[in-house]
């Protein structure tokens, strides 16, 4: 049976819960208000900055300067097609730790992890050299395989996670049907765990979205996604608040709606199998 819970205690949880809330969504109110504000009212003190009236100055002047759509579509490409390679990879990765386990499973999964621990600064010399020869410096195809390599273990941990509520009988049941490896994996096993896998793509999406250290070093002009579309309005010639906060809004805006209209199946595929 389910506990009680006061009227009083409901309101400071609420409270509390609005507060953090607000709190993590202040900077992105901001700058989206600094957005609409020219460049000198942009440095003034916070309630003359709020009583200063709304231009559309600022994006005007981005839209000018810079080519948006060219940055949205490198982005879309390149966080769309990292994701859909890595599950590629991480789906039959998972499986096989998630159903037929070795003695090194465990020690595996922790390795994966591990490397996300490893400043990315420690491997950037050898990536760019590699990259380099290859001929994928400032290449989509560069940034999508690189992207897709250090997504890698968070995409295998949480699949894994969810394969490993899935009941091992329902795949033998399969397999006395006559079910190939191939089926088990395509008719049964990525069925089954959709909000998993969707709330593991939706995810992966917004980590490569919002990479700036590997587009920043790989990129220059040609692939350079909506990230270094931000960098380039901060100059050493001086801080551009106002600009530098369009084009920040500009770019976070695509990711705040996908979150905005698929949050309750990621909070679904988070919590998946989390309760029994």
């Amino acid at each position: 049976m389910a506990r009680a819970i006061s009227p009083r205690r409901k309101a400071l949880v609420t409270v509390i819960a609005w507060t953090i809330g607000l709190a993590i969504f202040f900077p992105i109110l901001w700058t989206a208000i600094l957005s609409f504000k020219s460049e000198g009212n942009a440095i003034a003190s916070p309630l003359t900055v709020l009583s200063t009236p709304f231009t559309f100055e600022s994006y005007e002047t981005v839209q000018e300067r810079s080519n948006y759509f060219g940055h949205f579509w490198n982005s879309v490409v390149i966080s769309l097609g990292s994701t859909l390679l890595a599950l590629l990879v991480a789906i039959p990765a998972a499986w096989a730790m998630a159903f037929v386990p070795g003695k090194r499973t465990k020690d595996l999964l922790l390795w994966m992890l591990s490397t996300k621990m490893m400043p990315a600064v420690g491997v950037l010399v050898p990536i760019y050299l590699i990259f380099r020869d290859l001929g994928l410096l400032d290449t989509r195809t560069g940034l999508v395989v690189v992207l897709m390599l250090m997504n890698l273990p968070i995409v295998v941990w949480m699949l894994y996670t969810y394969f490993r509520e899935i009941p091992g009988e329902i795949l033998e049941a399969a397999r006395m049907d006559g079910a190939t490896l191939k089926d088990e994996l395509i008719y049964v096993l990525t069925p089954m765990a959709v909000p998993g896998i969707a709330s593991t793509l939706l995810l992966n999406i917004i980590l490569a979205w919002n990479e700036a250290f590997w587009t920043l070093n790989l990129t220059a002009a040609k692939a350079a996604p909506l990230t270094a579309f931000i960098a380039s309005y901060s100059s050493p010639e001086g801080l551009f608040y106002a600009k530098l906060s369009a084009a920040s809004t500009l770019a976070i805006a695509p990711i705040l709606i996908l979150g905005w209209f698929s949050q309750k199946q990621l909070v679904r595929g988070l919590t998946f199998g989390a309760v029994k």
